[in-house]
């Protein structure tokens, strides 16, 4: 399940929890085109909550948009993500590793306020 988080224009927001759906794969789908639509350089926050799985029939379809995506790398810039299991984390930051020329940092749920300030470009506090 996936609920949109108002965040900004350039700002895509989502809070990701429980089983991912097929549906839930292209509605985030549809909100990355159309914020890539309308800006040069988005940024991305994801906050998970409990994550058990991914519809696997849903896959497929999903893999087919995210692919071209490769060739828009850079219009990414920031990306938060506040997760409450390890194992997201750690996959963020191989992510990340893959992709190093894309600002990514991971949170705990805690620090959601700041995660949130982070991908919006917020100063921050010294």
């Amino acid at each position: 399940m996936h609920r949109v988080i108002e965040a900004g224009d350039d700002v895509i927001a989502l809070e990701v929890s429980g089983k991912i759906t097929g549906a839930d794969l292209d509605a985030m789908m549809d909100r990355l085109d159309q914020a890539m639509a309308h800006h040069e350089k988005i940024h991305i926050f994801v906050e998970t909550r409990g994550i058990d799985g991914i519809e696997l029939t849903g896959l497929p379809g999903y893999v087919a948009r995210a692919i071209p995506l490769f060739g828009k790398l850079t219009r990414f810039g920031r990306v938060a993500v506040v997760a409450d299991q390890t194992w997201v984390r750690i996959g963020t930051r191989v992510e990340s590793a893959v992709l190093p020329f894309i600002s990514y940092k991971t949170f705990e749920p805690a620090q959601r306020e700041e995660a949130l300030a982070w991908v919006k470009g917020a100063p921050s506090a010294a």
